[in-house]
């Protein structure tokens, strides 16, 4: 039986701008490994695989939570020309549960984070979706008794 979600891995072409983005939500730098031969090739199904394998670990959060990066050296990644499209099969999107919605878009477009949406109202929360790298889409919430 699952007994809490543990990590998200995101292949980047960037992964210095990525740790950026995410340090900006809270996630600090864990681990940062090169990843190789055939042990991980076996694992990731990927044949002759060299990838920049970040760890980063949101603080304080109990349980632990990570969000991984993968930054490819070989073989060169693939473009994904549905990338940040929600209306793909498949991955969607990641949500992360904040207190305060608006300042949190205060703050986030201060640091030339982009918007995708404006703050909708839905079901109890506040949400919007946010450009994260690589074109994953981010999505924020603030559960709220007052938000219809």
């Amino acid at each position: 039986m699952v007994r809490h979600f543990d990590h998200v891995t995101i292949a980047v072409a960037d992964v210095d701008a990525a740790i950026a983005f995410f340090a900006l939500l809270g996630f600090d730098c864990d681990k940062r490994v090169v990843i190789e031969g055939e042990v991980f090739a076996s694992y990731m199904g990927v044949p002759g695989i060299v990838a920049e394998h970040v760890t980063l670990v949101l603080r304080d959060a109990t349980p632990r939570l990570e969000v991984q990066l993968l930054g490819y050296r070989q073989p060169p990644p693939g473009a994904d020309a549905m990338a940040g499209r929600l209306d793909r099969l498949g991955f969607n999107h990641i949500c992360f549960d904040v207190a305060d919605l608006d300042a949190e878009v205060r703050r986030l477009t201060a640091a030339g984070v982009q918007l995708r949406t404006e703050v909708l109202r839905f079901h109890g929360r506040k949400l919007v979706f946010l450009r994260g790298p690589g074109e994953v889409v981010i999505e924020l919430s603030e559960r709220s008794a007052d938000v219809p």
